[in-house]
């Protein structure tokens, strides 16, 4: 099991199988996340902001380089639809992609 603290949400906790996308992991656990394209990679709203673990992560995915190389994605960034999920990571939703209906505590 791996594990992916969300700081800006109280350090709400979600679990599951290692090897799943960040964004499926959040689903899976009734977190809602912004994707707008419905987690297929054409856009950067699923982005999060990685604070701890980046070595838990997957490898940069092709989608993702694209974005980063135009300046759309920071290092410290990955996208959930893209991200596999390898072991305990801490991230953050960014700024401007919080949800109204969401509560944030930063």
């Amino acid at each position: 099991m791996v594990k992916i603290v969300i700081e800006n949400m109280g350090q709400k906790e979600v679990t599951g199988k290692a090897g799943t996308l960040a964004l499926r992991l959040l689903h899976e656990n009734f977190v809602d996340w912004m994707h707008a394209c419905g987690g297929k990679g054409r856009c950067t709203t699923c982005k999060m902001i990685i604070v701890n673990g980046t070595d838990s992560l997957g490898t940069l995915t092709d989608v993702e380089a694209r974005y980063r190389s135009v300046g759309e994605l920071a290092v410290t960034e990955r996208l959930a639809c893209q991200t596999k999920i390898l072991g305990d990571c801490t991230v953050r939703t960014p700024a401007e992609y919080k949800l109204p209906h969401q509560t944030y505590t930063d």
